[in-house]
């Protein structure tokens, strides 16, 4: 296994270009959704290579099987029920559940 180079900001840069990258995806997606979707391709990519997570308010942004770019009410279902906000993808049709409750 090859030794991996270190540099002490990889990992901000990492998450400014994660951050630039979801920006970039909320602009092109009323122009064209392929452009949005590879971003968030490429974000995973940056945060896969430098092994950091992705924030949770950009998570909340790409469906966790397809990787599509989700835009409530074009290609996402949001429904609130028994205590759980469930998102429909409408690509894949795989559903998201968030608890709402907060924990102890």
């Amino acid at each position: 296994m090859a030794k991996q180079s270190y540099r002490p900001d990889a990992k901000r840069i990492a998450r400014e270009r994660i951050a630039e990258l979801f920006r970039q995806a909320d602009l092109f997606y009323t122009e064209n959704p392929a452009w949005s979707h590879r971003c968030v391709y490429l974000a995973r990519k940056i945060a896969m290579r430098q092994r950091i997570r992705i924030e949770e308010r950009f998570r909340r942004r790409f469906c966790h099987h397809c990787y599509r770019y989700l835009v409530p009410g074009v290609n996402l279902r949001v429904r609130v029920t028994r205590g759980m906000v469930v998102m429909t993808c409408l690509e894949c049709g795989r559903q998201m559940r968030i608890p709402t409750r907060r924990r102890r």
